[in-house]
């Protein structure tokens, strides 16, 4: 900070701050640092300046039409890498980095190799992009993407903005810097929807006769619901071979699957059930948005009523800071997008990562089971 009082912020119009941990404040010493932001904020006059209680970081900046297509977008958080969803070279950097970015207006990147993923087909029903991004994690291995460009190719028409959120915010759990979907009128529109300037479009892609690295096709069609097992994103399985595991607490949400059409797949299955006894089901919406936008469908009515417990906008469950902490011994079925040891707050606890249908069909019957039985929203 005491550089910054020195030498002033790089164009403050660049920066969009959102204070999404940990909200509300926890503790004094939260209190405090958000405190210490917002007086930051009015100090160098910010203008992309969201309080808490709007939501994360990567839903606010795509549904503010901060993410643009062909633009450069660094920020202090690896999952950065959503906004590629709109088209966007998008990384995480650590908060050194993101400092010196801050000061100076400069840094540097090593170009990267790009890898190419080419999808067909359609998802079945209850089966979900979730499903599609943890297959390819298990395929390639969490560091089978180490510092390359992920290009999603084919069929991505069959994918809304809300399910390439999902895949590309996943892309840095197999190494990635960046995952990047084209620019087109599924995108075109959301862009429009959120009130950025089409003027400012000036989309990337990867050239005609450009040479992958690698390459990979995926038929969408033959994926089944798929879980990723303790302690790692890329242990693979299918739900099918651990039918039957109870879980005592499901989470449904976050900046991976925290949209609307998350919350309406969930709901399509506990529509006038309730959760099993034995399971708590937190629900965290990725933005005061969507969650507005759950309560108008009557999607986060339903989910209520069938006993879930809605949390406040923001991180804190899927990273053990702030609410839905384990204990020793518990396992919980989450739509986050990291299941690391003592990830949720406990080292004696067990996480698995999974689509929002399976993680709601898990909570209707406390255990495991394979959510194509169930109703689905998309049918």
């Amino acid at each position: 900070s005491g550089e910054l009082d020195r030498y002033g912020v790089f164009d403050p119009g660049r920066h969009v701050i959102v204070l999404d941990h940990v909200i509300p404040a926890a503790d004094e010493k939260t209190a405090i640092n958000h405190a210490r932001i917002r007086e930051y904020v009015k100090r160098f006059h910010i203008p992309h300046f969201y309080d808490v209680g709007q939501g994360v970081c990567h839903q606010i900046v795509m549904e503010k039409g901060h993410a643009r297509p062909g633009h450069l977008i660094l920020g202090s958080d690896s999952h950065t890498c959503t906004y590629g969803a709109a088209n966007a070279f998008a990384a995480g950097i650590d908060r050194t980095e993101a400092a010196a970015l801050i000061l100076t207006g400069e840094t540097w990147l090593k170009v990267p190799q790009t890898i190419k993923i080419e999808l067909s087909g359609r998802l079945p029903d209850n089966v979900t992009a979730k499903d599609l991004i943890l297959r390819i994690i298990g395929d390639l291995g969490a560091d089978g993407a180490d510092y390359c460009s992920v290009e999603y190719h084919g069929d991505v028409d069959a994918l809304t903005m809300d399910d390439r959120m999902t895949v590309a915010n996943m892309g840095v759990e197999m190494g990635a810097k960046n995952s990047v979907f084209p620019f087109d009128r599924i995108a075109q529109d959301y862009l429009a929807a959120s009130g950025a300037d089409p003027e400012s479009v000036e989309p990337l892609w990867s050239d005609s006769d450009c040479e992958f690295n690698r390459s990979y096709t995926y038929d969408m069609t033959m994926l089944v619901p798929l879980l990723a097992m303790p302690h790692k994103v890329d242990n693979v399985v299918p739900v099918s071979t651990v039918e039957g595991k109870k879980i005592n607490q499901c989470l449904i949400g976050t900046c991976t699957n925290g949209r609307l059409v998350d919350f309406e797949r969930a709901a399509a299955i506990l529509r006038g059930a309730k959760v099993a006894k034995s399971c708590r089901l937190l629900l965290l919406p990725a933005s005061r948005t969507v969650l507005q936008q759950a309560i108008a469908s009557g999607a986060m009515q339903t989910l209520i009523d069938a006993g879930g417990i809605l949390l406040p906008p923001g991180c804190g469950p899927c990273l053990g800071a702030h609410q839905g902490a384990l204990a020793p011994g518990e396992v919980c079925l989450s739509t986050s997008n990291r299941n690391f040891k003592g990830r949720m707050g406990c080292a004696d606890a067990e996480i698995i990562l999974a689509s929002p249908v399976t993680v709601a069909t898990a909570a209707l019957y406390g255990e495991i089971r394979d959510p194509r039985q169930e109703r689905s929203a998309d049918a």
